[in-house]
C-alpha cells in the first residue's frame, strides 16, 4: 500500500488573500497561537433531524406551554424527551399520575405533544418499566399512533434501571422481585413485542451503562456478565436502539471540559459491545443519549461550552439524538462562575427560584446552555455532513459540517476562561472563500448570540469562554460532482489485511472514473489507494489495531464527491503462531479493574525468559501492580517478563491491576518474546 497525504487548501496558499481584507494582515495571521484543522474529506455522521434534544418533566408546569415550545423551536430542539428521567418508571400516563412524585397540572401527556408540535419536534417516551406493565405500554402506543395519530417513534424501556438496588444503588423504582439484568432484558423483550404488535413502526431502545460510568462493566451477584453484556444477549434482536446517559465528573470547570475527549472511545466501545453481543443484524441499532449535563457551571458559560462540544462529538460518533437534562430545574448551588452567578441549575430555561436570598433570573429566562444549543442548531443542520477536525490546543476544540448547498461551517471554541486565542484555519479538501458570509458569538455573559458578517476565513480571535460559528462558502462553487460512496464494510479482516467494499456512487455531471480510500488519522488523511471498482484490499496492517476509513469517488472531469460515512475496524492476531493469548476483565469497578492475560507456548520450542508486551488501546488506562511476573509500563506499552521458562504446551496466568480515566477499551494483540499471538 502507498500512503500519500492528501492535498490541502493552508493558510500559506490563502496568505496573499489577507492583505485584501480590511484590518488583516499576513502579519497578523502569523500571530495565531492555535492550529485548526478542518478536513472536509474526512466524513463523519450526517446530522439527523431528531440530533438536537431536550428533556421535559411531568413535574414542570412549564412543560407544553407555548412560551416554552418557541424558545425550543427557536433553538432548533427537535426530539423532546417525556415524562421526565426515573419519573419514567413511576409515571402512569392514562390518568397523569407519578405515585411516590409531583405531578403539576397540566402536564397530561396530549399537552405534552401539543408543545411537540408546536416547536416542530419529535416525542421520545419513556415507557414505565418500574412501576408498569408490557400491556400498559402497549395501551399508550394505541393511544398516541392510532388514536390521536401523533406518529411517536421512539419509546424507551424505563429509565436508569440498572440504578434498582442490584447494584448497591438505589434510586430508580422496580417493583419486580427480580431486579437482576436477566430480568429486564426479557423484560424489554416482554415490552417490545407488546408494543410492536399495536405498531409496528415504533422504535425500541434498551437501558444499557455508558462505558467508564458506574456500573458499566461490573458483574453483579449471581449475574453471569454485565449489565450491558446481558441485556445486549437477550433483548439485542427485539431493540432498535440503545439508551445512554452521560453525566461526567469533573471537581472543576477546566476538569469537566476535557472530558468530551472520551467520546469517541466510548461510542467505539458500545458499538463494540452491540456488534459482539447483540447477534445477528447489529448494526441495525442506534444510540440515543437521552440525558446529559455538566458537573459545573450548569448554567453558566462552561455548561454551554460543555453543551456544544458533546453534541459535536456525540453527533460526529452516529448518535441520532443528544437530549439536554432538562428544561427546567431549579437552583442547587449559589456561586460565582468567571463573573457570571451561577444557581446551580441544570435547566435549560430559569425556573425562577430562589435560594439562600439569591433569585434566578425571570421565568424562561434562557441560561447559557440554551443558546449553547442554538448555536449548534444554526451550526449544523439535519441534511449536513459533519466532517472531522483537529487543534493544536486542547483549550480550543472545533467542529466542523458541511451543507449540501456548498458551504462549510465550523464551530470554534474557546474554554480558556481568561485569554484570547487566535486561530490559523488549515483546510483540508475544501477551499473557501477569502471571507466568512456569517459569524455568529457568543460570549460570557452575553444574553443572546450576535451576528455579524465578514472576517478572514483563515484566521479568527476567539474571545475568552466564547463560542465562535463561521459559515464559508466555497471560492469556486462545484457543480455536477459524484455522489457521495456508500457506507463501507470490512470483510474479511485479518491481522494484516483487510477488505473493504462500498455501493457504487452515482455520477453527477460525467462517469464515475475511481475511488480513493483514505485513512484518518486525528484530523490527518493519507491516502491507502485507489481502484475503479468498489472493493480495495489494503495490506501492511498492525495486529490489534484499530483503523478509520472514509472512500471518495472522483469523475473523468476530476470533479470529487463528498466523502462516504466513516467505517471504523480493528484487525485481528493470526490464525497461526507459536504462542496464543488473551486478556480478561477479572472484576471491575468502573475506574479500574482487575485483569489477566493467559498466555501458551503452542510451539514446539521452549520459551526460556519469556517476555509478554501488549499496548492500552487508549492513553487513559494505567498499570498499577501486577504479578506472576514482573511488570512495567513505558507510554501505553505494558510488558510482563518472567525468568521462569515457558515449555511447549505450557501456559502462564500472569495478573494485574489498572486503573482507568475513560472507556476501558482491552487490548487483542500480544507478543511473546516478539512473536505475536494468536487469540484463545
Amino acid at each position: 500500500m502507498t500512503a500519500r497525504p492528501l492535498r490541502r487548501a493552508t493558510l500559506t496558499a490563502v496568505a496573499v488573500l489577507l492583505g485584501a481584507l480590511p484590518g488583516v494582515t499576513p502579519a497578523a495571521a502569523a500571530e495565531a497561537d492555535v492550529t485548526v484543522t478542518v478536513n472536509a474529506r474526512a466524513g463523519l455522521a450526517t446530522v439527523p433531524d431528531t440530533a438536537l434534544g431536550a428533556n421535559h418533566a411531568v413535574w414542570d408546569s412549564q412543560l407544553g406551554t407555548d412560551t416554552v415550545a418557541d424558545l425550543m423551536g427557536g433553538a432548533g430542539v427537535r426530539m423532546l424527551r417525556y415524562p421526565g428521567g426515573s419519573y419514567g418508571d413511576i409515571y402512569h400516563w392514562k390518568d397523569n399520575t407519578a405515585p411516590g412524585g409531583y405531578v403539576a397540572p397540566g402536564t397530561d401527556f396530549d399537552t405534552f405533544m401539543g408543545g411537540v408540535r408546536r416547536a416542530g419536534a419529535q416525542p421520545i417516551i419513556i415507557a414505565n418499566y418500574g412501576t408498569g406493565t408490557p400491556q400498559e405500554a402497549a395501551d399508550w402506543v394505541r393511544y398516541a399512533n392510532v388514536t390521536k395519530g401523533y406518529g411517536a417513534r421512539y419509546w424507551e424501556i424505563g429509565n436508569e434501571l440498572y440504578g434498582n438496588g442490584h447494584y448497591g444503588a438505589n434510586w430508580e423504582a422496580d417493583d419486580h422481585a427480580d431486579k437482576s439484568p436477566t430480568a429486564y432484558a426479557n423484560g424489554v423483550v416482554a415490552y417490545a413485542e407488546a408494543m410492536k404488535a399495536v405498531d409496528p413502526s415504533v422504535k425500541i431502545g434498551a437501558v444499557l451503562t455508558t462505558p467508564a460510568n458506574w456500573p458499566d462493566g461490573i458483574v453483579g451477584a449471581g449475574d453471569a456478565a454485565s449489565w450491558n453484556q446481558t441485556v445486549l444477549s437477550i433483548a439485542g434482536p427485539h431493540i432498535d436502539f440503545a439508551v445512554l446517559h452521560w453525566y461526567p465528573s469533573g471537581a472543576t470547570a477546566a476538569d469537566a471540559l476535557t472530558r468530551t475527549e472520551q467520546v469517541g472511545d466510548m461510542m467505539y466501545e458500545v458499538r463494540r459491545q452491540i456488534g459482539q453481543y447483540a447477534g445477528a443484524d447489529s448494526a441495525r441499532i442506534g444510540i440515543a443519549l437521552t440525558e446529559t449535563n455538566t458537573p459545573v457551571g450548569m448554567n453558566t458559560q462552561p455548561g454551554a461550552l460543555f453543551a456544544a462540544d458533546t453534541y459535536g462529538a456525540m453527533l460526529e460518533n452516529g448518535v441520532f439524538t443528544v437530549d439536554w437534562w432538562d428544561t427546567h430545574n431549579g437552583a442547587t448551588q449559589v456561586s460565582t462562575v468567571e463573573g457570571q452567578t451561577d444557581y446551580g441549575d441544570m435547566g435549560l430555561l430559569s425556573s425562577a427560584t430562589c435560594l439562600g436570598g439569591v433569585c434566578e433570573p425571570a421565568l424562561n429566562t434562557p441560561f447559557a446552555p440554551y443558546h449553547a444549543l442554538a448555536m449548534f442548531g444554526r451550526f449544523a443542520r439535519p441534511g449536513d455532513q459533519l466532517v472531522r477536525t483537529g487543534t493544536s490546543d486542547p483549550l480550543v476544540a472545533a467542529h466542523a459540517a458541511r451543507r449540501p448547498d456548498g458551504d462549510l461551517s465550523v464551530l470554534l471554541l474557546n474554554k480558556d476562561p481568561g485569554n484570547a486565542h487566535t486561530v490559523a484555519l488549515d483546510y483540508a479538501g475544501y477551499t473557501p472563500a477569502a471571507t466568512a458570509s456569517q459569524v455568529l458569538t457568543f460570549t460570557n455573559g452575553a444574553t443572546s448570540i450576535a451576528e455579524t458578517t465578514g472576517g478572514s476565513s483563515a484566521s479568527r480571535t476567539l474571545p475568552p469562554y466564547s463560542l465562535t460559528t463561521l459559515v464559508l462558502h466555497p471560492a469556486t462553487a462545484v457543480t455536477g460532482a459524484p455522489a457521495a460512496p456508500g457506507p463501507v464494510t470490512a470483510g474479511p479482516v485479518t491481522d494484516r489485511t483487510a477488505t473493504l467494499t462500498w455501493p457504487a456512487s452515482a455520477p453527477g455531471g460525467r462517469p464515475v472514473a475511481k475511488y480513493e480510500v483514505y485513512r484518518t488519522t486525528g484530523a490527518t488523511s493519507e491516502e491507502w489507494g485507489e481502484t475503479p471498482g468498489t472493493s480495495f484490499t489494503v495490506g501492511n496492517l498492525v495486529p490489534g489495531s484499530r483503523y478509520t476509513v472514509n472512500v471518495l469517488a472522483r469523475d473523468t472531469a476530476g470533479k470529487v464527491s463528498w466523502a462516504s460515512p466513516p467505517l471504523t475496524f480493528t484487525t485481528g492476531t493470526p490464525a497461526r503462531s507459536d504462542c496464543a493469548a488473551r486478556m480478561s476483565d477479572v472484576s471491575d469497578w468502573s475506574s479500574g479493574f482487575v485483569g489477566g492475560v493467559h498466555v501458551t507456548n503452542t510451539g514446539t520450542k521452549p520459551a526460556p525468559n519469556w517476555t509478554l508486551t501488549f499496548t492500552w488501546p487508549t492513553g487513559r488506562q494505567h498499570l498499577t501492580g501486577g504479578w506472576n511476573g514482573t511488570w512495567t509500563q513505558t507510554g501505553t506499552t505494558v510488558t510482563v517478563t518472567s525468568a521462569t521458562a515457558l515449555a511447549p504446551g505450557e501456559s502462564a496466568d500472569p495478573g494485574f491491576t489498572a486503573d482507568y480515566g475513560g472507556p476501558n477499551i482491552l487490548p487483542t494483540a500480544f507478543t511473546l518474546n516478539g512473536v505475536v499471538c494468536a487469540a484463545t
